[in-house]
């Protein structure tokens, strides 16, 4: 008897057991994981115990996932195809879906019938997609720049004022997110990121190329050292994601700004670099023209997300710098790569 008891408790144990595990892990899509951020997202999710799905346009470069192809499931759809993407998700039926999907973000990327097909088209299909199969969160990824050029923090409340086209699409992919989001009554968040940085971000962005270049003892070409943004490492900002995952609240359609409050000047950046990779070249300022939008002051204003759903910025810009310089130092295959698509 007393042997069927303790079979009985064992069994208690183990079925309660593989209820957690049930309860925490998700099937998990993600749209844009081959891009900086998507790919390090995949990596946390991964890391957590998630069954993570990548879709993947065709033709894609698979440099940031190579390392965790074996580990995910891939799927190649165009996002603006709605038959294929529906297939897809059907398929996968995902418990969180997060959209990092976007073209137009960087300055070679000015094809404006394109921004409209990645960022406006494809989350509308998206979205149409997953209302079909239902899920527990979809998280939009927003953009700063579609508050425009401020002269203070704006809050998610501020009006908006793109001053690019990519920033307008990236306004109509949130508005768009918010009228689901109430409409259906479905927790279907957004998150307008500041500047991120940390691992594999693109290797001609500021933050690369100053590692790159001040590893073999140089600077790379300079603007005004005024110039300023708010920096966020990486690591924060998946820490941002899997919140607003996992976290219901009275707006479903939320807006959070992300972004750790303080802003850097490239002066500030220049000086860390230097110090921290004992890099004898001086700074030559105005070396680069600046660019159309850059500012003195770009600064988030995170009070929002910190009270709803306590996040925090654990690492300030020095120690992510620090943390992403000890990421390429020890990969070497991964710093020739880095050198390789800035040309050097």
């Amino acid at each position: 008897m007393k042997g069927c008891i303790f079979v009985i408790i064992l069994c208690y144990f183990e079925s309660e057991f593989r209820c957690k595990d049930e309860i925490i892990m998700k099937k998990v899509v993600i749209t844009g994981a081959t891009g900086f951020v998507g790919a390090g997202l995949a990596r946390r999710l991964l890391q957590d115990g998630h069954q993570v799905h990548l879709l993947l346009r065709p033709g894609y470069n698979p440099w940031r996932i190579q390392a965790i192809r074996q580990q995910v499931q891939l799927h190649q759809v165009e996002l603006a195809d709605a038959d294929a993407v529906a297939q897809s998700v059907g398929q996968i039926r995902p418990d969180w879906i997060f959209h990092l999907a976007v073209y137009g973000a960087y300055a070679q990327q000015t094809d404006l019938m394109r921004m409209i097909q990645t960022n406006i088209t494809a989350t509308a299909t998206l979205l149409h997609a997953c209302l079909k199969t239902g899920f527990e969160a979809f998280v939009n990824t927003g953009s700063s720049s579609e508050y425009g050029f401020k002269d203070h923090a704006p809050p998610e409340t501020e009006r908006v004022d793109p001053n690019s086209a990519y920033a307008v699409t990236k306004v109509s992919a949130t508005l768009l997110c918010r009228y689901f989001a109430h409409t259906h009554k479905l927790n279907i968040p957004t998150l307008r990121l500041y500047s991120v940085y940390g691992p594999y971000e693109e290797p001609t962005r500021l933050i690369p190329t100053t590692i790159v270049r001040g590893l073999r003892g140089e600077l790379p070409p300079l603007v005004n050292p005024g110039i300023a943004r708010d920096y966020v490492y990486a690591e924060d900002v998946y820490n941002a994601y899997l919140l607003a995952a996992s976290t219901s609240t009275e707006d479903p359609g939320a807006i959070y700004n992300v972004g750790t409050g303080v802003q850097t000047t490239l002066q500030e950046v220049v000086e860390i670099a230097r110090r921290t990779l004992d890099i004898p070249a001086a700074p030559q300022w105005g070396s680069m023209p600046d660019r159309a939008w850059d500012t003195s002051v770009w600064v988030a204003d995170s009070r929002k997300i910190r009270h709803e759903l306590g996040w925090r910025p654990k690492h300030t810009f020095e120690q992510g710098f620090r943390l992403t310089v000890d990421w390429l130092r020890s990969d070497a295959e991964m710093r020739k790569q880095y050198e390789a698509m800035i040309g050097l």
